[in-house]
């Protein structure tokens, strides 16, 4: 498995400063993190939500093997919103994992967005007219239907 070391200064802050030992994460482990952040629509199987956030800190957290003695990072300090890593360290640490992991940019976007926003299955008319059910529309001649010729025309003339 593949390792990699850093050896950070005070750019992030003194209690940061230190050598930090990350090492790539088997495929299971990363499946099992994912995983456990998303959520799926039940009838469909889609992905309806996934906290990007926790994955990520989560990884970070269980590539990270070795850390200064006074242990700086923590997984809650890689979650945290009030009293969190600093945004700058906070990426580095996910190129630095990401890196190791092989997490591309597609699985880095796919997770992060709503998997609704880019279905491939067609929008079927009846959703598509649902969404336009403000009222009359005007259209252009070109886009009139054509009359039916199934049944008697039932208009007067």
């Amino acid at each position: 498995m593949r390792k990699e070391t850093i050896n950070l200064g005070s750019e992030y802050g003194e209690e940061y400063a230190g050598k930090y030992v990350f090492q790539e994460l088997t495929w299971a482990k990363r499946s099992r993190i994912i995983q456990k952040h998303t959520r799926y629509h039940p009838v469909s199987g889609q992905v309806a939500s996934s906290d990007f956030i926790a994955i990520q800190a989560e990884t970070i957290w269980a590539a990270l093997k070795e850390q200064p003695p006074h242990e700086p990072l923590t997984l809650e300090k890689l979650l945290g919103e009030e009293v969190g890593v600093p945004i700058a360290l906070g990426e580095l640490l996910s190129r630095i994992v990401n890196g190791l992991c092989a997490m591309t940019r597609d699985e880095t976007a796919f997770l992060s967005e709503q998997s609704d926003a880019n279905s491939h299955t067609p929008q079927s008319q009846t959703s598509a007219s649902a969404k336009n059910s403000a009222g009359p529309q005007p259209s252009s001649h070109g886009n009139q239907p054509e009359p039916s010729t199934s049944s008697p025309s039932s208009s007067m003339k």
